[in-house]
């Protein structure tokens, strides 16, 4: 943890504070004031960054910092650190070029390696993308590489009998459709990060398949949104199972969902983070793209689909991204250990970490789900006091789609979830809108931010999932 005195350059209070927040300091704030400030001294130096992943896959980033020796040499650090920091989480990598500052490339490194502070994301990158180590590695301008990115068309697939599963932390929900309409949906409550019986999880996805099932004559198709990430339908990692032991991941979550396939007749499946599939229900409602979806539920899960409407193959997992620099910052004590990052602030964790400041009790033997909504009941009872929560999430989001919007091509945002069920969804957004209103207005002008219908907020991610596969003819 940084000293306030050591990086005040990027401590910046905010012209709209959380009402129940005031120590905020948003990262957005501190990238245009650390830019200034670089700007001002006239002694810039360039900094670059390139993210390796895989299939020779290169993300760029360029940006200006204070030189070798400079007196906000620590503030310069900090800032490069929380770049890096967020681009792996929002494209991925397993291997980070630093083309810049020497003393910058050696604190990542040193930062990002075994037993340093940022260990847990080097660990989680280099399992995601098969490699045996991160690696940070400093080069010159001739050795830096070139950006290569590409995307793909998903989805949009309407025709048939398709059945769409979307796997939250709290509640299951499915979806049957045919030829596009939907004729039955259903949620049922679920704990699957609690649970290290895969059975459990078999029987649970299971179950929803069946429900569907019994509403169409046949299955031509299964969609499954689900938080985590997912290659060629293997589930790589994901929170939902964290409490699986490593040898029966391997044996029986890894190929989970092929297994529900096969058990349904070996019908066609695709399997998508359940942030893309968020991103992909946007674009379908909007007929519009680019669409960046942020789903606030157990977890904060994000997608995107960019200008063509297609998918990147960036991570995207947003909720291990920082948005708040301040040294009081609530730490991600269940995963990362970091400061600041998104889940603390987009999630539920957010609405039971805000109440007790407001002498709402909630009982700790409850589930995440279960404590979000005694809070979503008492406001919709009459008591006024989670208004306060609400607002400062409202406020939280207004600079973090700022902050996105340095790193995404926005013209659409998408907010779904069950932290914005009810009237608290509409409070959010509201104060959203006046954030960018007030310190990005340009940002608030071109960005267009959604809050669909409640059923379309509930189950929305299992009728778009149930578009993802193709059925061969």
């Amino acid at each position: 943890m940084k000293s306030a005195t050591t990086d005040s350059i990027l401590q910046v209070a905010p012209k709209i504070a959380p009402p129940l927040d005031p120590n905020f300091r948003p990262a957005f704030l501190a990238h245009r004031h650390f830019a200034e400030a670089v700007r001002q001294s006239g002694q810039g130096v360039p900094l670059k960054l390139a993210l390796e992943r895989s299939g020779g896959q290169v993300a760029v980033y360029n940006t200006q910092t204070f030189p070798e020796g400079h007196t906000e040499s620590e503030a310069a650090y900090r800032h490069a650190e929380r770049i890096v920091k967020f681009l792996l989480w929002q494209k991925g990598g397993a291997k980070v070029y630093v083309c810049g500052p020497a003393a910058i490339a050696t604190r990542l490194k040193k930062d990002y390696a075994d037993g340093g502070v940022r260990a847990f994301d080097a660990e989680f990158m280099a399992q995601v993308y098969e490699k045996n180590s991160f690696e940070v590695v400093h080069v010159g301008e001739k050795d830096f590489p070139k950006g290569n990115e590409t995307s793909a068309p998903v989805g949009r697939h309407l025709e048939g009998c398709r059945i769409g599963f979307d796997a939250g932390g709290s509640d299951r929900k499915v979806a049957a459709v045919i030829d596009g309409k939907e004729v039955f949906s259903c949620e049922v409550v679920w704990e699957p990060k609690i649970n290290s019986d895969p059975q459990y999880h078999f029987d649970g996805i299971d179950d929803s398949i069946r429900r569907a099932a019994e509403h169409l004559p046949r299955i031509d198709a299964i969609g499954v949104s689900s938080a985590g990430i997912f290659i060629d339908n293997k589930t790589r990692v994901a929170s939902l199972f964290r409490k699986i032991p490593e040898d029966l991941f391997e044996q029986r979550i890894k190929n989970v969902y092929p297994d529900i396939a096969k058990k349904w007749g070996n019908v066609p499946l695709e399997v998508a983070n359940d942030g893309d599939v968020t991103a992909l229900a946007g674009a379908m409602s909007l007929n519009d793209q680019p669409v960046l979806g942020i789903a606030m539920g157990t977890s904060q899960a994000v997608g995107y689909v960019d200008e063509k409407g297609h998918i990147t193959g960036w991570l995207n997992e947003l909720a291990f991204a920082p948005v708040d620099y301040s040294d009081q910052a609530p730490v991600d004590v269940e995963w990362s250990g970091d400061q600041g990052t998104g889940v603390q602030y987009f999630s539920q964790e957010a609405v039971i970490r805000l109440a007790p400041q407001l002498g709402i009790a909630l009982d700790a033997n409850l589930s995440p789900g279960a404590k979000l909504k005694i809070v979503q009941d008492l406001f919709k009872s009459g008591d006024k006091r989670p208004r306060a929560i609400f607002e400062t999430i409202g406020v939280y989001l207004g600079y973090a789609l700022a902050q996105y919007a340095e790193f995404y091509p926005l013209k659409h945002v998408l907010i779904l979830g069950r932290v914005t069920s009810g009237e608290g969804g509409n409070i959010i957004l509201a104060k959203a809108r006046e954030v960018l209103e007030a310190e990005a207005p340009e940002t608030g002008k071109r960005v267009h931010i959604h809050l669909p219908d409640e059923a379309s907020r509930r189950v929305g991610q299992a009728i778009a999932a149930a578009s993802l596969p193709v059925i061969k003819k």
